[in-house]
């Protein structure tokens, strides 16, 4: 456990863009309760002068929260960030980032003048020099410590109210890693063993979806930032009617050791990987946070889960009836859902009846249980590098929902949600600041596109349109052959 001061910048970092930001982990920033750290364009917070963004106070919702959680005050997670800051930098435009020094998901340049949709692919589509620039770009994010983010290894009560400021230094990957830990963490009622577990901030309820997608572009806006490669996306993992872990090979996200099932091949990069934060059970006994050190290798044993729980994986009928249930979220909107598109999803609704409750996992959860290791935990999941791409392709499925049922912003619950979940709810622990509301929208206004989207749901009529013109003004045709890169620059150009 490392406790920070303001001037603790002993290591080599490179850029992050999370939680908790450095020069807002220190005695001062915690007793002010003011996260605006200076943009270094111009050496004003949030870029003021310059008019990228202005310090101001975080306003937070007032509507009522479900019932399942019924505290108040006792959980850091509870109005966020207002445990911690109650002024954070607000950014004007194009422009993103605790401090405003970044462009909104879609933008690119100096100004973030620059419009530019990225395109998802299938992970097998990719070349062999594409696949193994992935592999580099997830071990070098695991191997490098994140320069302007630490995570918190103890309570705001812990800290003694800031005076005592407990964050520790952590990878890039693993800053990650801690995020999806600590919105889903158990809430710490006091002392050893005295938790409520019928609470999670991006789980169980309507924000799994938007939570998700924004953590995804976060994840991918990073590792661009790290590497400088500006293009790069996060593949997906079309698991639909699997009858195995497709992805689990050397070349990829590691096959299964010889000598041990339960861990990954030498042979595989992620077999030397350590994960944190994956003992959910061991810091619930004790009544602490996880503290962010190493807890043994990665391990995942697919298949050889419990078949009570999880059958088989999901199928093109399972995700074709969830996409059908025209309801957004229904009811208390929690894992009880009844014909909500949202549970269903998520594993807690029957992905043949949508009856909630489920006592078998489908979808999303079945994919986690079927991996049978570090997957599935909850808290501890993004330690599995799999875990991104499962969750482009479940983002994909909730972009093709959004798109066959144009649903009005009216759809997503604007009060009664399980807390951390109603609309204007800001979503924990992101810094800057983000409500649930702004990512119940299509990918397209978020910069990017989903390949096989682009070619099951419009492709054909935009080559019936390109053709024709092309007919007639001598212009290239486009193909069922074609790449997927020469598809979306033409679908590009057309629009």
């Amino acid at each position: 456990r490392l406790r920070l001061s303001c001037d603790c910048f002993m290591f080599c970092f490179v850029p992050s863009y999370q939680q908790f930001p450095r020069l807002c982990a220190t005695r001062e920033a915690l007793r002010i309760k003011e996260c605006c750290p200076s943009w270094e364009g111009d050496g004003s917070p949030c870029g003021a002068s310059s008019g990228r963004g202005f310090c101001q106070d975080v306003e937070v919702p007032d509507q009522p929260d479900g019932p399942q959680y019924p505290f108040s005050g006792l959980d850091d997670r509870e109005k966020w960030p207002l445990v911690f800051y109650n002024r954070t930098c607000q950014c004007a435009g194009n422009f993103m980032g605790f401090n405003c020094a970044d462009c909104k998901f879609g933008y690119f340049g100096v100004n973030c003048n620059d419009r530019r949709e990225s395109l998802r692919r299938n992970i097998f589509h990719l070349s062999r020099a594409e696949r193994i620039r992935l592999m580099s770009y997830l071990n070098l994010a695991k191997q490098t410590i994140s320069r302007d983010y630490v995570v918190a290894t103890g309570t705001y009560q812990e800290m003694e109210n800031g005076s005592n400021p407990m964050f520790a230094d952590v990878s890039l990957y693993d800053v990650f890693v801690w995020m999806h830990y600590y919105v889903s963490r158990n809430a710490l009622l006091g002392g050893p063993g005295n938790v409520w577990t019928d609470v999670d901030f991006a789980h169980w309820a309507p924000a799994f979806l938007p939570w998700h997608r924004l953590y995804l572009l976060h994840w991918e806006h990073e590792i661009r930032k790290l590497t400088g490669d500006m293009d790069f996306t996060i593949p997906y993992w079309d698991w639909r009617d699997a009858q195995g872990c497709d992805v689990c090979t050397d070349e990829l996200m590691g096959a299964r050791s010889s000598q041990d099932p339960s861990l990954l091949s030498p042979g595989s990069v992620f077999s030397s990987w350590k994960v944190l934060c994956s003992q959910a059970q061991n810091y619930n006994d004790r009544g602490v946070l996880c503290d962010a050190v190493e807890e043994g290798p990665l391990r995942r044993n697919p298949g050889n889960h419990n078949r009570n729980v999880v059958e088989r994986l999901p199928t093109s009928a399972d995700v074709e009836f969830t996409l059908s249930l025209t309801n957004y979220d229904t009811g208390a909107m929690d894992r009880g859902a009844n014909m909500s598109f949202r549970n269903t999803l998520e594993g807690f609704g029957d992905p043949q009846t949508g009856l909630g409750n489920s006592s078998r996992m489908g979808m999303h959860a079945a994919l986690h249980v079927f991996m049978n290791g570090s997957m599935s935990s909850v808290q501890g999941s993004a330690n599995d590098p799999i875990f991104l791409l499962h969750h482009a392709f479940v983002d994909s499925i909730y972009e093709q929902w959004l798109r066959r049922h144009e649903p009005s912003p009216s759809q997503y619950p604007e009060s009664d949600a399980p807390i951390g979940h109603n609309s204007e709810y800001h979503m924990v622990p992101f810094l800057p600041l983000y409500r649930n509301r702004e990512f119940f929208i299509s990918s397209k206004d978020l910069g990017y596109e989903y390949s096989y989207l682009l070619n099951a749901m419009f492709f054909i009529l935009i080559l019936k349109w390109k053709n024709a013109f092309a007919l007639s003004e001598k212009q290239p045709l486009i193909r069922s052959s074609d790449t997927e890169e020469t598809k979306h620059r033409n679908y590009q150009t057309t629009i």
